[in-house]
């Protein structure tokens, strides 16, 4: 049972792109609540505004209008260090083309937000106990014989397993993942979606997770679903096999 109050709560965003003399409307105003220890799936068409609502909501990207709370805490007009060290510390994020760093291993990989977080000095004295939790996390996402690979040694479902670890290294509340397995085969898909769901009910991981693959938001407590730059009503999101609950 999630509790009332919720961990992240989105209020009347829109978000309008100008591209030489045309003005395009991605959000024309989106209201969400995300429930503590809670997996949300986000549907709707290419151009409905999924993506852009993950930036949003993960501060890679400021709303022309609305708010974005976390924990009551307005955190999208926050300056940018603030904004920074939130995407390192409480959101984790990752996205459908991996973007690990090609020179470096995939334990360097999963290390680098670690890395970021402490000052020489702290880094230093935490690196030994840091580095046991990343080779904890590579092992849990099956990659302890991996550690020294580079991206290129790695296949596509690899190297989004990685990138699952890397986003989890700092511990994060919530994690926002934009079409995950977009890249993978349906065998890869599933042990990725297996893991993501592990982690929200066993750590009570937070999850965010934008998807045009209808087959797997069954995997997930709620479906909300974007057209045209708004919300559905709940009525309207999908046929009653699927999970819909507030």
């Amino acid at each position: 049972m999630h509790g009332t109050t919720p961990l992240l709560c989105a209020l009347n965003l829109k978000k309008t792109y100008v591209k030489f003399a045309n003005r395009i409307e991605v959000l024309r105003g989106i209201d969400l609540d995300v429930a503590e220890g809670e997996f949300l799936s986000v549907i709707g068409n290419s151009g409905s505004g999924k993506s852009t609502m993950l930036h949003l909501l993960g501060t890679l990207d400021k709303p022309d209008e609305g708010t974005i709370h976390l924990e009551g805490r307005r955190i999208d007009n926050l300056p940018a260090e603030q904004r920074d060290a939130l995407r390192n510390r409480t959101f984790g994020l990752i996205f459908q083309f991996y973007h690990l760093l090609p020179e470096l291993s995939t334990l360097e990989n999963v290390l680098m937000p670690a890395m970021i977080t402490h000052s020489v000095w702290s880094w230093w004295l935490n690196r030994r106990a840091l580095k046991k939790q990343a080779l904890e996390m590579l092992d849990r996402v099956g990659l302890s014989h991996r550690l020294n690979h580079k991206p290129r040694e790695l296949s596509g479902g690899e190297m989004q397993r990685a990138a699952i670890a890397r986003a989890l290294i700092n511990r994060p509340r919530v994690l926002l993942a934009d079409e995950p397995t977009g890249n993978l085969d349906a065998a890869n898909g599933q042990h990725v979606m297996k893991l993501l769901r592990d982690l929200n009910q066993h750590d009570g991981l937070t999850i965010v997770m934008v998807t045009h693959n209808l087959e797997l938001v069954h995997d997930t407590d709620r479906v909300v679903r974007l057209f045209d730059g708004r919300v559905e009503t709940p009525e309207m999101i999908l046929p009653p096999t699927f999970a819909t609950t507030p």
